[in-house]
C-alpha cells in the first residue's frame, strides 16, 4: 500500500475516527460519506470510545501473506459501545481464552511491515481485554 493512503487512513486507524450523522444520529464506522441508515450525507466526524465488547471470533493459523510472522492470532468481531461493529485482531490475551461478551479496548499497535527490514512499518487499531480499574 503507498504512503499517501496510509496518511489519509491515519485518524480512523489510530484514533477510530467515523462520522455522525446528523440527520439520523447513526454513528457510522469506517466513515461511508453517506449514511447507511438514512441515505443522507454524513460528514461530521465523530471519535468511537474504542471500547466495545467481542460478538465473535476465530483463530488464524495459516496466516496471509506479511502477516506469517504472527500467526497464530485471533481475530475477532467487535461490537463498539456506541453500535458499529468492526474486525479487528485481539491482542494481550496472555494464557486468558477470548468470549464472546469479554469486554476489551482499543490499542494501536504494529499491523505488519511493507518489504524487508527497511520497509513501511503499518500501525493500526487492535483490541485487547478491558484494562478497567478495579
Amino acid at each position: 500500500m503507498e504512503i499517501p493512503r496510509h496518511w489519509r487512513l491515519r485518524q480512523q486507524r489510530y484514533g477510530l475516527i467515523g462520522e455522525l450523522c446528523p440527520h439520523c444520529d447513526t454513528k457510522i464506522f469506517p466513515p461511508r460519506d453517506i449514511c447507511p441508515a438514512c441515505g443522507h450525507e454524513a460528514k461530521t466526524s465523530f471519535a468511537f470510545s474504542g471500547r466495545g465488547e467481542v460478538f465473535s471470533f476465530t483463530t488464524i493459523y495459516e496466516a496471509p501473506t506479511g502477516f506469517e510472522e504472527t500467526a497464530p492470532y485471533t481475530v475477532a468481531l467487535v461490537k463498539l459501545e456506541e453500535g458499529p461493529m468492526v474486525t479487528a485482531q485481539l491482542t494481550d490475551l496472555g494464557d486468558d481464552k477470548p468470549e464472546i461478551g469479554m469486554p476489551v479496548e482499543m490499542i494501536t499497535r504494529r499491523l505488519h511491515s511493507d518489504g524487508d527490514e527497511r520497509g513501511m512499518l503499518i500501525y493500526g487499531y487492535k483490541f485487547r481485554p478491558s484494562m478497567k480499574a478495579v
